[in-house]
């Protein structure tokens, strides 16, 4: 299969005009789902094997240290109660949950896992928690019962010390790792690259010397269905940027009429009533922040979302919304590039 997998990659390379670099594609298998990366190899010193190679670990670390799916995780393992190895991966994305729990008064909270598995279930059975089963897990659960950092003894991290939390990254795992991928990139000197893992980073021009463009999903109610329409085609404009796309119109439950969104506000409990459907987020920062941001904005509502990203220099985005006619309204930042 990797020889296959080579011989592709080098005809890809032998195939782009020499005038816009040597383009391959890597393409795998990642946190439940498949990757992509594009990078222009000109003044790269790696091969091809070796980038493969060394992007498939990175992910496999990724994978072994921070998911929930997999039970022998490292965050798996610590959810499970036990003590665990303090492994910088481990250490910094607990940094990170952190700062944008504490950045978005509550409203990220990585910490509150039990709620929403209570609410995930309830959609699932169609018996949704009490308020007095709410008020009990926020009382148990949440970052505001953590500190800024974890406590390491003897290198290790024990969840007996912080009265068993129960940590779940699922808010911002995707963006963070393309982060990490996209490090390893410019570390080997790649400047043209597209990294797609469910969210995307993206930097430089694509094998036709262009901007890197995406599609924006048109928010269509399709539960689990993923959208067949697109609202328009992104573009990158050639500068370094995560964008990622949250969107309550797949996710949903209707009882008696009435739509509850699979969003939940931590600081409520309870799933967000409000109309927007879907927040395309771009940072310059990172990947994660897009990340976070975009589940920040679906919490949060069209005018608080609209008013976080007018206020961030980092940040552009593109928020839709229902209309009371049945229709939808769109609000795009001054910086956000979209092609119908």
């Amino acid at each position: 299969m990797r020889k296959i997998l080579l011989v592709l990659l080098l005809f890809i390379v032998m195939t782009c005009a020499p005038s816009q670099g040597r383009y391959v594609q890597i393409s795998g298998f990642a946190q439940g789902g498949t990757y992509t990366v594009k990078l222009n190899l000109k003044g790269v010193g790696e091969n091809v094997e070796t980038i493969r190679d060394s992007v498939d670990a990175l992910l496999l670390q990724i994978d072994t240290t921070l998911s929930g799916y997999n039970k022998r995780s490292l965050l798996s393992r610590f959810n499970a109660g036990e003590s665990v190895p303090a492994t910088p991966l481990f250490l910094d994305m607990y940094r990170c949950a952190y700062r944008y729990w504490e950045r978005s008064g509550g409203l990220v909270d990585c910490a509150a896992g039990p709620l929403f598995d209570a609410w995930g279930f309830g959609f699932k059975q169609q018996q949704f928690p009490s308020e007095e089963q709410i008020r009990i897990l926020q009382e148990r659960y949440g970052m505001r019962l953590l500190p800024p950092e974890l406590p390491v003894e003897d290198g290790r991290v024990n969840p007996a010390a912080l009265g068993f939390p129960q940590l779940n990254y699922n808010a911002i795992a995707q963006g963070y790792s393309c982060d990490v991928i996209a490090r390893y990139l410019y570390r080997i000197g790649v400047k043209d690259m597209l990294v797609d893992i469910g969210e995307i980073w993206c930097d430089g021009v694509n094998p036709s010397g262009k901007p890197w463009s995406v599609g924006v999903d048109r928010p269509i109610d399709q539960p689990e269905t993923p959208s067949v329409e697109l609202d328009g085609i992104w573009s990158s404009e050639g500068k370094p940027c995560g964008v990622v796309t949250s969107g309550n119109y797949r996710k949903f439950y209707i009882r008696d009429g009435q739509k509850f969104a699979h969003t939940v506000n931590p600081v409520t409990g309870f799933p967000v009533q409000h109309n927007l459907l879907s927040a395309t987020v771009v940072s310059s920062g990172s990947a994660a922040e897009a990340d976070a941001v975009a589940t920040w904005c679906m919490v949060a509502g069209l005018d608080a979302a609209r008013q976080l990203i007018l206020d961030s220099p980092e940040l552009e985005g593109y928020l839709i919304s229902a209309a009371d006619d049945g229709g939808m309204v769109e609000w795009a930042s001054p910086g956000f590039t979209l092609k119908q």
